[in-house]
């Protein structure tokens, strides 16, 4: 009897033992996470400090795989002296269009504001590497209007988040009040239409507000000030063209006149030449008859040899002299 007894007792002794040690564990607080959650609130703290993020979606295999990983690199990140953070692409759709995210998941570094993409795996080991050898120097910044505190990406952050909004919405009216997709799809159409149609009102009192339009009577006056100033221009051009016109005649002119006093003075030169060619020729007859006549009276007294001589240096004389008549000639035309 003793021994039947002992087993039942010890039986309920180990089920009251484990049943004790399941309330200790399910008492004991979940060990809390490292990663730190990004919103569009405390998203700035990046901007300060050095930083690992991670953007994921809940429903993503791959970033599922990575979330062990990312969390024992949290862990160490007091050692790697880096934070460690994350972003939820749904409740966030506003910092990943910040960030132009477009692959999931996606890995970002920062470092005093300045960002690089991390495209390597997301393990443990490799993350670690990459902050301690500072492998992170030699990825290019995301400068200009790629960075995410630019005013272009800050742009992007609001054209994500409105269109986050919308599929929230959609998804309200589909999943939680069962309206059909197409009347969704009717409903944005509508609403688009008006808000288009309001942007446009707004614009037009803008205009109107800051732009006064010139009465009737001034911009009439405006416009017969502007005709005679046109026909004023036009007239001038019509006399300059005229001037113009002129004096390319009188030059024409001139030139024709010089060129037939010119033709004159050669017409006059030529005729002097042949005057003087002329007097030379009767001088030369003078001469002869004069030496005709000196013979006659000296005939007893002078020789033949004279007689000879005389002669033929006159005509010497008068080439010298009409040679050098010709080249005076001949430097006056020149």
């Amino acid at each position: 009897m003793t021994g039947g007894f002992c087993v039942p007792v010890l039986l309920a002794a180990w089920l009251a033992a484990t049943a004790a040690e399941g309330l200790e564990q399910a008492g004991l607080p979940a060990e809390e996470s490292r990663v730190q959650p990004m919103t569009a609130s405390n998203w700035t703290l990046v901007m300060e400090g050095e930083w690992m993020l991670k953007f994921y979606a809940p429903w993503c295999p791959s970033c599922q795989q990575t979330d062990s990983e990312w969390e024992t690199f949290a862990k160490n990140g007091e050692t790697l002296q880096i934070s460690v953070g994350k972003v939820d692409v749904i409740q966030e759709p506003g910092l990943s269009g910040r960030f132009f995210v477009t692959t999931l998941p996606a890995f970002f570094h920062a470092k005093d504001g300045i960002f690089r993409r991390y495209r390597g795996p997301g393990i443990y080991e490799d993350l670690q590497n990459y902050i301690l050898e500072k492998k992170w120097q030699s990825v290019e910044p995301l400068t200009g209007w790629k960075s995410p505190a630019s005013l272009t990406m800050s742009g992007m952050a609001g054209l994500f988040s409105i269109s986050g909004k919308i599929w929230h919405l959609h998804n309200y009216f589909t999943v939680t009040l069962g309206i059909p997709a197409w009347c969704s799809y009717v409903f944005f159409v509508i609403a688009t239409l008006v808000f288009g149609l309001f942007m446009g009102l707004i614009l037009v009192v803008i205009s109107e507000c800051f732009c006064v339009p010139l009465p009737r009577a001034s911009s009439e006056r405006c416009e017969q000030e502007q005709r005679p100033g046109e026909a004023q221009g036009a007239e001038q051009l019509q006399d300059a063209e005229e001037e113009k016109d002129d004096s390319n005649e009188e030059e024409n002119k001139d030139s024709l006149v010089d060129d037939e006093e010119e033709k004159e003075d050669l017409g006059d030169e030529d005729e002097g030449e042949d005057e003087e060619e002329d007097n030379l020729a009767g001088i030369m007859d003078e001469e002869r008859s004069d030496t005709n006549e000196q013979g006659v009276v000296k005939e007893g007294s002078v020789s033949p040899k004279e007689d000879e001589a005389h002669p033929a240096d006159t005509q010497d004389m008068v080439e010298d002299s009409l040679r050098q008549r010709k080249s005076q000639n001949a430097n006056k035309g020149s």
